[in-house]
């Protein structure tokens, strides 16, 4: 089917027409729109589609808690045409079958693009080199490997796969936390835990490994990734990375730029996340670093929990939150002001979509271009409700607030996987 997008704003320039047929962005001039479905866009917002970095699709393994399909659709309602999900599945995807599983499980689903991460060590162990060059001559083409959730904690074995890598300009994802220093942790180390009891998570656990392993890759002359950045020291530590001119980047999650430690004090494991939440301080930190470019890009950790492991006592619950759905509003409301759409595009899709290695997407909506886009009612509020989200889980710690700026259609290679008619009219 053709869509015109009529009066559409395509970032943070003037209002036109778009046409998507065949999969590409045509220019409305001299169109014949016979035939085609008009959409109203007066007063949207059109943006490349979403890409996130950091997504957890739990399938195979944990279908309880999300599907390929499911949390597909909720990367969808979200403004996502790609996702890259994680590599700690059970069994771990740490080979190419596994990874080629959840790559044809997305295919299938025709949602958005789930592009696999595959596990930097077997099992997530941290003792043995998985099978990086299989899973990267995969159908799934893996270019991204991490153990997230677990640090490669062992500094050879690290070396070892910076080194592997290179080799096929492949990238590590490191969950950066020294486990020594970890050891009971159950949320960030400052006066909320103190005054809770609870044991501390301290910022230098994951300022220690980011340190060592930009050393690291400047070393090597590899790519380092650097997950969902927590601290304010940790921003510091890629400045000075990035000023060497060593190949690292670096993400933050709208959790960490919106939400503080204070939400954990009457103990509701909703807020429970690892990183933990950290201090104001921090938060001003992260989202100067996103703002100058320091931090490259917004990634979700978008993490769905079975009821069962979050709603208990606050020591026995899982770490996570979700985010996919709410990602675009919670970023356009902590830096929007300061970055506009041109900017946030640049670090929740261009870069993300750079990174990843993922030519389709990461391109303006513009003439010539695939027909991944998202188009956003930016004075719509709306208000979270945890029950209405495509995920199969429910753990989300932004239940009840008003957020500003709503997704209102999403086209991958402009078929609409979601278009909601009373927005667009």
């Amino acid at each position: 089917m053709t869509f015109v997008l009529r009066g559409v704003r395509v970032l943070d320039g003037p209002a036109q027409d778009l046409v998507l047929a065949d999969g590409v962005i045509s220019d409305a001039a001299g169109f014949n729109a016979s035939g085609a479905e008009i959409i109203d866009a007066d007063g949207l917002i059109a943006l490349p589609g979403l890409v996130d970095l950091h997504t957890h699709l739990r399938e195979p393994g944990r279908e309880d808690a999300e599907t390929v399909e499911s949390g597909s659709r909720a990367a969808a309602l979200g403004g996502y045409t790609a996702v890259c999900a994680m590599a700690n599945t059970s069994p771990v995807a740490d080979t190419a079958g596994v990874v080629e599983q959840v790559w044809r499980l997305g295919r299938e689903a025709g949602l958005v693009d789930v592009q696999p991460i595959g596990a930097v060590t077997v099992g997530l162990a941290g003792e043995q080199l998985a099978e990086l060059g299989a899973m990267a001559d995969s159908a799934a083409r893996v270019r991204i490997f991490s153990d997230d959730g677990h640090c490669v904690a062992d500094p050879r074995l690290m070396r070892r796969a910076l080194e592997y890598v290179k080799a096929f300009d492949g990238i590590i994802a490191q969950h950066a936390e020294e486990p020594r220093l970890t050891v009971g942790a159950q949320m960030n180390e400052g006066e909320v835990a103190a005054r809770l009891g609870l044991a501390g998570w301290p910022a230098v656990a994951e300022e220690a490994i980011i340190a060592r392993d930009a050393l690291l890759a400047g070393h090597v002359g590899a790519r380092l990734h650097i997950c969902h950045v927590s601290t304010a020291g940790s921003v510091e530590l890629i400045r000075w990375a990035k000023s060497k001119g060593w190949r690292v980047t670096a993400e933050v999650t709208p959790h960490h730029l919106v939400l503080t430690d204070e939400l954990a004090a009457d103990y509701d494991p909703v807020f429970k996340v690892n990183p933990p939440l950290r201090t104001q301080t921090d938060v001003d930190a992260l989202r100067a670093g996103l703002i100058d470019g320091t931090i490259d890009a917004v990634a979700t950790d978008h993490a769905p929990h079975a009821v069962e492991d979050k709603e208990c006592e606050w020591a026995y619950a899982r770490p996570g939150m979700l985010g996919l759905e709410t990602a675009l509003a919670l970023t356009w409301q902590a830096v929007g002001d300061k970055l506009g759409w041109d900017g946030v595009a640049e670090r929740m899709s261009r870069t993300p979509a750079r990174i990843a290695g993922l030519t389709e997407h990461g391109r303006d909506p513009v003439p010539g271009a695939p027909a991944n886009l998202t188009l956003v009612d930016p004075a719509a509020r709306w208000t979270v409700e945890p029950s209405a989200s495509a995920s199969l889980s429910r753990n989300n710690p932004y239940a009840g607030m008003s957020l500003r700026g709503r997704v209102v259609a999403t086209f991958l290679r402009g078929v609409p996987t979601v278009l909601d008619a009373k927005a667009v009219r």
